[in-house]
């Protein structure tokens, strides 16, 4: 199989597009950057992007290309993304977020209708409704936010933040359902693999708010879990932001081979060397 990675330069591409060719599979792997081994193409740019595809000829296109602040990525680049698919009869998985919700106590079921109250979930949702509608039978995953190694951008600020390389604070009262980038990428390769269509939760088993994600990464460096600042989205002077949103993975888990780790699992114990510092 020739799969065609949207954003291979990325923490999540970068897995996907691995853990693909450690499977067997010829992997092309796109960057808005020149990266070693990946093709320099701007997902935004539709001609550019068309004929790639037409010279690729994947028979299946993972896009993983985001950028909270860009509309063109998120909305634009996706309709792109998903009529590169289509032109070529390629297997389309998209990567969403949790960020189409508005946040509620209950969990969010696979099929719920995006509810987004800020710009990044407006746009992911633009890029959902995009795919669907160009191709029905693509896989839209909506997923959390990704841990995993020091790629992760999770993983980093909480570090930053707890050595003191950063200002700021993570919130007590944003709950999400953060999941490993491993795992997630090798759901997405499960899930292109099978028939399923339309939107469908892959997120961790967990529901953690950022503030107990942030001690779990400094505990799992050695850090002193305490390290790390914390405060409300109030006190942080952050107005409307999606306050606790739990991802119910049910449907993936049936259909998943692996079981997706929790956040313990994932990180693993505190660093040996300094283990006395986590508490």
């Amino acid at each position: 199989m020739r799969a065609l990675v949207v954003g291979a330069g990325g923490h999540l591409g970068g897995e996907v597009a691995r853990l693909a060719s450690a499977a067997g599979h010829e992997v092309v792997g796109t960057a808005t950057t020149t990266v070693t081994g990946w093709t320099a193409v701007d997902v935004t740019g539709r001609a550019a992007f068309l004929a790639l595809v037409a010279a690729v000829r994947p028979h299946l296109i993972v896009n993983t290309a985001y950028r909270a602040d860009s509309w063109t990525i998120c909305a634009d680049g996706a309709a792109n993304v998903a009529l590169g698919a289509s032109t070529v009869g390629a297997r389309l998985v998209h990567v969403s977020s949790d960020a189409v919700h508005a946040g509620r106590p209950l969990p969010y079921a696979d099929d719920e209708p995006p509810t987004p109250i800020f710009p990044y979930g407006a746009a992911k949702a633009a890029g959902e409704t995009a795919v669907a509608a160009i191709d029905p039978a693509a896989v839209i995953v909506r997923t959390s936010l990704i841990v995993g190694d020091d790629r992760s951008k999770q993983v980093r600020l909480a570090l930053d933040l707890a050595t003191g390389r950063r200002s700021g604070a993570l919130f007590t009262d944003e709950i999400r359902c953060p999941v490993d980038a491993t795992d997630l990428a090798a759901a997405i390769l499960e899930l292109a693999a099978s028939d399923h269509a339309g939107t469908i939760n892959v997120a961790g088993p967990e529901a953690l708010t950022r503030a107990d994600l942030g001690r779990l990464v400094a505990r799992s460096h050695g850090l002193d879990p305490a390290s790390v600042p914390v405060c409300t989205t109030a006190e942080g002077g952050l107005g409307n932001r999606p306050g606790c949103i739990r991802l119910d993975s049910t449907r993936a888990a049936g259909l998943l081979k692996t079981p997706l780790r929790t956040v313990t699992e994932a990180l693993g114990p505190p660093s040996r060397h300094d283990e006395g510092h986590a508490g």
